[in-house]
């Protein structure tokens, strides 16, 4: 874990449980928090810690509310949903300060980008960490988590979609990919995993994709240039709801180098279903 008991920790977040599991986590260890919500994107559940939200463009009040509480230590962590569009916001004076940056990392990939803003917010003075070293509970080690484990079948298809996946994520496409009875079936791009899956029910629906009982498996690892610090591959209730919903056998991430949100919920609802989920190691095969 990153800092000392007592040292105080930002959070800022966007939507989605994690933001809260990591002030948990942080308060556990006897850290101060203070979570800056992203407007129309955090969950009121930040509510229950010291919090503040804030509007894209206020870096300067940001500053203000960190630096009161002598704050150094951040983690920047939670989903977002919709790009923040600079040309249409209004900036207060500590965003003017740095938007030339910022509207060149507009233009970047996903990691680039990632990269870039960690760079900013250690140019404002402060350290970015990751959530998962605030609460490494969150990571998926290697092997089965809960009841149920791949078989022939599913193991193949769990390396199968993990080549994929890592074949997309060189050229910082996605993360994640979907193979059933050997084939790849699906890529992930810029929809994201959720939206992905919901492609290849349809698929199903219409015919284009058959398969009887429980096939396939749902593979996620992380970008070879991807910083974990802010962006560690995510998985939770929804996406093994949607792997229940489409009838796949499984669901593969890369030990490590990935999290698991819910963590009880999401094994019970995996148990119960027949779902295997496992984590994979790092540095598996490289090809079909």
């Amino acid at each position: 874990m990153t800092g000392t008991s007592g040292k105080p920790l930002g959070i800022i977040a966007g939507g989605g449980p994690v933001p809260r599991h990591v002030a948990n986590a942080a308060t556990r260890d006897g850290r101060p928090v203070l979570i800056l919500g992203i407007g129309g994107e955090a969950d009121q559940t930040i509510e229950a810690f010291p919090h503040a939200y804030l509007q894209w463009g206020q870096i300067g009040r940001m500053q203000k509310l960190l630096n009161e509480r002598d704050i150094e230590e951040i983690v920047l962590i939670g989903n977002i949903n919709i790009r923040p569009d600079f040309r249409s916001m209004k900036l207060d004076l500590g965003a003017v300060k740095i938007v030339p940056k910022v509207l060149s990392l507009m233009t970047s990939g996903d990691s680039d980008l990632l990269s870039g803003v960690i760079k900013i917010f250690g140019e404002l003075g402060y350290i970015v960490v990751g959530a998962h070293e605030i609460a490494p509970d969150l990571t998926v080690g290697a092997g089965p988590i809960g009841r149920h484990g791949p078989d022939a079948a599913g193991q193949k298809d769990a390396e199968r979609a993990m080549i994929a996946a890592r074949a997309i994520g060189a050229i910082d496409a996605g993360q994640a990919a979907v193979a059933i009875n050997g084939r790849i079936v699906a890529l992930e791009a810029a929809e994201g995993t959720d939206a992905m899956l919901e492609r290849v029910a349809a698929l199903r629906e219409k015919g284009r994709l058959r398969w009887s009982g429980r096939a396939g498996v749902l593979a996620k690892c992380a970008k070879p240039q991807q910083d974990l610090r802010v962006d560690m591959p995510t998985i939770g209730l929804k996406t093994i709801q949607a792997a229940v919903d489409i009838g796949l056998a499984g669901i593969a991430v890369e030990a490590g180098r990935a999290m698991l949100m819910d963590r009880a919920e999401a094994t019970s609802l995996a148990d119960d279903e027949g779902l295997f989920v496992i984590g994979e190691p790092s540095g598996g095969p490289s090809a079909p």
